[in-house]
């Protein structure tokens, strides 16, 4: 009877909004394909976009004046990292959960922004539970705007 209690308080994270965005936008987001991955001084990340953002990449985007296609969507899965005590050599391997942020475009709902939302969900370990951050999903386009000319897109999809 306690595991179906359990089970029941558990958060359902793609009920979570950020003003017009939806994390339930980017279910499955856990089985996209890798875009590339990042790291700063204190987390390691790996940026996963959908089929509609994956074919653009393909195509060589984000370039100077070209537009991703409406539908895209691109998620960044931020954890700490920790050496990985048993590989026989030196690697860093993801921790802790920290974050989802997420991207999506939608010029309809997003027209303020030039199509895209901008939604960051704080994971907090202890309580197993995501957060948004912020009141609505316009919280990354400032810092965007540096990539303007790359229809608000940082991340390029190295060679494989």
């Amino acid at each position: 009877m306690g595991s179906i209690a359990v089970a029941l308080a558990a958060q359902d994270r793609y009920t979570l909004k950020l003003g017009e965005l939806s994390f339930g936008d980017f279910k499955g987001y856990e089985n996209w394909k890798v875009v590339a991955v990042s790291q700063t001084q204190t987390l390691l990340k790996v940026i996963v976009a959908n089929e509609v953002m994956m074919d653009a990449y393909r195509q060589g985007l984000p370039a100077d004046g070209k537009l991703f296609p409406e539908g895209s969507k691109i998620v960044k899965i931020e954890w700490t990292f920790k050496k990985n005590t048993v590989a026989p050599y030196f690697v860093m391997v993801p921790d802790t959960l920290k974050a989802v942020a997420t991207i999506e475009k939608d010029s309809k709902r997003f027209p303020d922004t030039h199509g895209w939302a901008y939604g960051n969900f704080n994971y907090d370990a202890a309580s197993d539970t995501f957060t948004p951050e912020g009141n609505d999903a316009k919280c990354g386009y400032a810092c965007h705007t540096t990539v303007a000319a790359q229809d608000y897109i940082y991340t390029h999809y190295p060679k494989r």
